[in-house]
């Protein structure tokens, strides 16, 4: 049971909760009704849980050969990978069911939008072929905030798009840093990694552009939102000590290769802190209007 469980990578999935629910206090501008957060909670939770599984499917043959993943179910065999698959898929057809009925249908539609890009755009087609692959692959990461404000209102509108943004622009520097901690497990395994192809220095820049990009696009939903003086306040601290952080990185890159002097994990856990405490921001911030 364990190793099924893993199989849906429940740490991964917690981040993307995180994303949803605070969406749906945006959306409700009050507090929603407990019943709408559990079953989304739910359904979200098996429709990201199939995505993860499958993905485990298909890199079980990549997962073996990098440290990082090396200890997960299919690589040490506690899983068949045919299991794997029925497992993987069944979790996606429920989820989308689930979602369908008890929420509604353009949410379930969402989820289901987000689980086969990841499986197929990213896993399938994008993750071994370019070094572009968690910028447009990360896309599917982005869909929470869509389907937590469309399971209160059923509709989409530009604050939920513009949170999918924060995330899609969010993602590239809190992955690649993750990545240049292991730039040798992805270039032994073949994966075309931005940090296993190019210098630290490149990939210092390229997340100090990303990082700009991803608080400036934060701050847009204040006047998209109607959000109040909370929420910006909030919005433009996290995003000084993230621009700090990865201004750091690109000054440390610029000096050094060394992974112990580059410290790349200290901007992986901030991003974590900077993207959950900004989503709790917005849930917020209509209670102090």
């Amino acid at each position: 049971m364990g190793a099924y469980v893993a199989l849906t990578k429940p740490r991964i999935i917690e981040l993307l909760l995180l994303t949803t629910v605070p969406v749906m206090f945006l959306a409700q501008q009050g507090v929603p009704a407990l019943w709408l957060v559990v079953t989304t909670l739910v359904g979200g939770t098996l429709s990201a849980g199939s995505a993860n599984v499958l993905n485990c499917v298909v890199d079980a043959d990549i997962d073996q050969k990098m440290r990082r993943t090396s200890r997960r179910p299919l690589p040490r065999h506690q899983v068949a990978t045919k299991n794997a698959l029925v497992f993987g898929l069944v979790l996606g057809v429920v989820s989308t069911l689930w979602l369908g009925f008890l929420v509604n249908w353009l949410s379930a539609g969402l989820a289901l939008t987000a689980n086969v890009f990841y499986v197929v755009g990213y896993t399938m087609i994008l993750k071994r072929r370019t070094t572009q692959n968690i910028v447009w692959g990360g896309a599917a990461g982005c869909f929470p905030p869509l389907i937590g404000w469309t399971a209160i209102t059923n509709e989409i509108a530009w604050p939920p798009i513009v949170l999918f943004l924060v995330v899609f622009f969010w993602t590239p520097p809190h992955f690649w840093a993750l990545a240049m901690r292991y730039r040798e497990d992805y270039a032994n395994a073949g994966v075309p990694m931005l940090p296993a192809v190019a210098t630290s220095r490149e990939v210092g820049k390229q997340i100090v552009l990303y990082s700009w990009v991803t608080v400036i696009t934060s701050l847009a939903l204040w006047p998209v939102a109607g959000m109040g003086a909370f929420y910006p306040t909030v919005a433009i601290i996290l995003g000084i000590v993230f621009l700090v952080e990865a201004h750091d990185l690109y000054a440390r890159s610029k000096e050094t290769d060394e992974l112990s002097l580059l410290r790349p994990m200290r901007l992986f856990h901030y991003s974590n802190a900077y993207l959950a405490l900004l989503f709790v921001a917005a849930a917020i911030d209509p209670f102090l209007r």
